[in-house]
């Protein structure tokens, strides 16, 4: 697109500004401040927004089952950490749990 083509061109937020750029998704012209630099292209905040919104959903597809096994994990980790407590708790010697040991009678 010429220079002069452009130069007739209007924002399509900012009726009364100049065209700086077309976005490269819809096409529609913008002014400086609407278009932003995204991957070398340049994009206006609606697209640049429903890009992101759609590698978000992309996502939270793989995050459910990621999150599952994320709080298995975890619960097993806990679970054996208290096995293993009650495990060494049940194997002291019953003087340790009467006191002598520590000398209090």
């Amino acid at each position: 697109m010429s220079m002069n083509t452009l130069a007739l061109k209007r924002c399509f937020n900012h009726s009364h500004r100049e065209a700086a750029g077309r976005c490269s998704s819809c096409g529609r012209f913008f002014c400086r401040e609407c278009l932003t630099d995204h991957e070398d292209r340049l994009v206006c905040s609606a697209c640049l927004e429903n890009s992101s919104r759609k590698r978000a959903a992309g996502r939270s597809i793989l995050l459910v089952p990621v999150r599952v096994v994320q709080v298995a994990g975890g619960v097993t980790v806990l679970w054996l950490f208290f096995y293993y407590l009650g495990l060494a708790l049940s194997r002291l010697p019953s003087s340790f749990h009467d006191g002598t040991i520590w000398g209090l009678r």
